[in-house]
Formats: structure tokens, C-alpha cells, sequence
């Protein structure tokens, strides 16, 4: 029972935690921030995971990465359209490339399972390690990119997305743990990292809000003025 609801959890939260980062980059058009190789494996990973599910027969996946995966698409499209830039052929192989190799394991995949002597349970446990493996590469670009320029602008990040993320990303590492499903354990446990690590991030460069830059100019000038009169003996 406590299985099962770990599960469901982690599917609600995962198919709801792209949806803030939609509305910033799709609604707002803000994508500044957003690391190009991490979004198009945004597309690439819930591709994997359904066919993942189809091989093992786990519904619970392939209804979560379905809506993640559009998501993901839609980010995606967004970073394209307000980015000039990334859509030159050199951007996209350097981007893209590591997505599109995954996109040809899924393919392999689907063809080994579909010989006749094959099962497509017998693939799901391999093809979840090589997902696990990805997911550990997919987790790396978007905190390194802002880990290795400080400078870079933020404001096309939500902060909600990646908090939403931590949280899904920790009811998938206890069901993992549950279930003895090995990719979806590792798969977690690095993505929990690498959300905490950006969550980090944009706490600590977030800026301070109009409300407290008010008053601390208030307390400041309240302050000059109190040492002023104390100053002339008032």
C-alpha cells in the first residue's frame, strides 16, 4: 500500500513539475538560464521511460512521462523560438546529440523486443539501466551551467519547477528502493542531487524583493536621522 502510494505521488509530482517552467518559457517567453542540452533531454528521457513501461508493463510510467514528455516538448519549442542562436546546426548537433543517441537505443530496443523469442520484459531491466545512466547525464548540464558561470542571467528559471522536482525525485528514490527497480533508483537519487544543487542556487542569487529593499532604506534613513539629531543634542 505504502508502495503504491509513493508511486503515485511521484507520478503526480513529476507530471506537474515541468508545467511552472512551461508557463515562464511558453507564456512569458522568459528562457534565460535554461541549458540547451538539458532540455532536449527533457524530450528524449520521457520518450525512454515509455517505452520502458510498454517493455515491463508498468502503466504508472508511461501515463506519467506521456504529460512530462509534453512538457518537455513545449519547453523545448519555447527555448528554440526566443533563442536565435541554438538553432544554428552547430548548436543543435552539440545539444542534441546526446538525446539522439538515447532516441536510437529506444529504437533498437523496440525492434529486439518485437523478434519472437524475446520478451519485452526481458529488455525493460537493461534498457532501464541504460535510462538510469542517462538520467545521470541529463541531471549534470543545467547545475554545472550554473555553477560554472555566476554571472548568467536566471530569470528564465522557476524556482517551483525544481522544488517540485527535489520532491518527485524523492518519492521516486523510496519506490525504487520499494520496488528493487535499480534504474529507477539511480535515476532518482541523482536527479534529487542535481535539483537540491539548482534549488541552491536560486535561493542564493535570487533577488531581494522590492518590499525589503524598501524598507531597509527605510530603516536606513530612519537610522541617519536618529544619529543626525542625536548629533545637534536634540
Amino acid at each position: 500500500m505504502l508502495t503504491h502510494a509513493l508511486g503515485c505521488t511521484g507520478a503526480a509530482l513529476s507530471m506537474s513539475l515541468s508545467w511552472p517552467q512551461v508557463y515562464k518559457s511558453c507564456v512569458q517567453r522568459r528562457t534565460s538560464g535554461l541549458s540547451a542540452t538539458a532540455t532536449a533531454l527533457g524530450v528524449a528521457l520521457p520518450l525512454g521511460w515509455i517505452t520502458y513501461g510498454l517493455l515491463s508493463g508498468e502503466r504508472l510510467q508511461i501515463i506519467t512521462n506521456v504529460v512530462t514528455g509534453a512538457a518537455g516538448l513545449a519547453i523545448m519549442v519555447a527555448l528554440l523560438a526566443t533563442q536565435p542562436a541554438l538553432r544554428s546546426r552547430r548548436a543543435l548537433v552539440s545539444s542534441a546529440g546526446a538525446a539522439g543517441a538515447l532516441v536510437a537505443v529506444l529504437v533498437l530496443s523496440g525492434l529486439v523486443a518485437a523478434l519472437p523469442s524475446v520478451r519485452g520484459a526481458q529488455i525493460a531491466p537493461l534498457l532501464g539501466l541504460v535510462l538510469a545512466a542517462v538520467s545521470v547525464i541529463s541531471a549534470v548540464p543545467q547545475p554545472l551551467a550554473l555553477l560554472r558561470d555566476r554571472t548568467q542571467d536566471l530569470s528564465g528559471l522557476s524556482p517551483l519547477r525544481w522544488r517540485l522536482g527535489a520532491a518527485s525525485a524523492a518519492c521516486w528514490l523510496s519506490y525504487g528502493l520499494a520496488t528493487g527497480q535499480a534504474g529507477v533508483l539511480i535515476s532518482a537519487s541523482v536527479g534529487l542531487v542535481s535539483s537540491l544543487i539548482v534549488c541552491a542556487v536560486l535561493y542564493l542569487r535570487s533577488e531581494p524583493s522590492a518590499d525589503s529593499i524598501d524598507h531597509g532604506a527605510a530603516r536606513w534613513r530612519d537610522g541617519i536621522t536618529t544619529r543626525n539629531l542625536a548629533m545637534a543634542g536634540i
